[in-house]
């Protein structure tokens, strides 16, 4: 595991999922292993910081202003809506927020990057063809934007070293389901492979 089959062309694009504070050992939400992941994370933007865009998951101002479920899900985890949190915890890790600019920030309010189309947009407008992924967590919202990815026709790159998740189990099933089932369209490397490649 760790190589890809052909290069990786200059205009691919740095899609970061919620590397942000809130999923940090100091949030509400804390993935273990975020502060493992971060300098491989950190090493991917630093190779092409205008390549990079990064999302953020941000939560409603109160559970009633979200539809359906998520209003039942953010009445469980009140302590994370606007009203309550620490903004603080709404920005991404430090580490990643020194990129931005030149690096890009999309903010999204679910668990997939591309629900609202704007990502689409920003992606058909540098005419990138090819998304490489790292970020949090590798079961949910890593794994809801990679799904959308492949249903736009994207060549995905999943860098192994650099997602995390709350759960190693599900980390590793995610790893395993992505190389058993979507092999032609999702590939899995890690960051030295990734880098070698990316012709940027």
């Amino acid at each position: 595991m760790g190589q890809l089959t052909r290069e990786v062309p200059p205009q691919a694009v740095h899609l970061c999922i919620d590397m942000q504070q809130i999923f940090s050992s100091d949030g509400p939400w804390p993935t273990p292993w975020m502060e493992r992941v971060l300098p491989n994370v950190e090493e991917l933007v630093r190779r092409a910081p205008g390549q990079t865009i990064f999302t953020r998951f941000m939560t409603p101002r109160r559970a009633s202003d979200m539809p359906g479920t998520w209003a039942r899900y953010y009445e469980k985890w009140h302590e994370t809506t606007r009203e309550e949190v620490d903004p603080r915890l709404l920005d991404l890790m430090p580490q990643l927020e020194r990129f931005v600019p030149p690096a890009a920030v999309i903010d999204k309010m679910v668990y997939s990057a591309f629900a609202d189309g704007k990502l689409v947009a920003e992606l058909r407008h540098r005419r990138c063809d090819t998304l490489i992924m790292s970020g949090s967590e590798t079961d949910v919202c890593v794994l809801s934007s990679a799904l959308a990815a492949v249903d736009q026709g994207y060549r995905v790159i999943l860098v192994s070293d650099a997602m995390c998740s709350s759960s190693d189990e599900s980390h590793d099933a995610l790893l395993d389901l992505y190389r058993r089932r979507f092999e032609i369209q999702i590939e899995i490397a890690d960051t030295e492979a990734v880098i070698a490649r990316w012709q940027v």
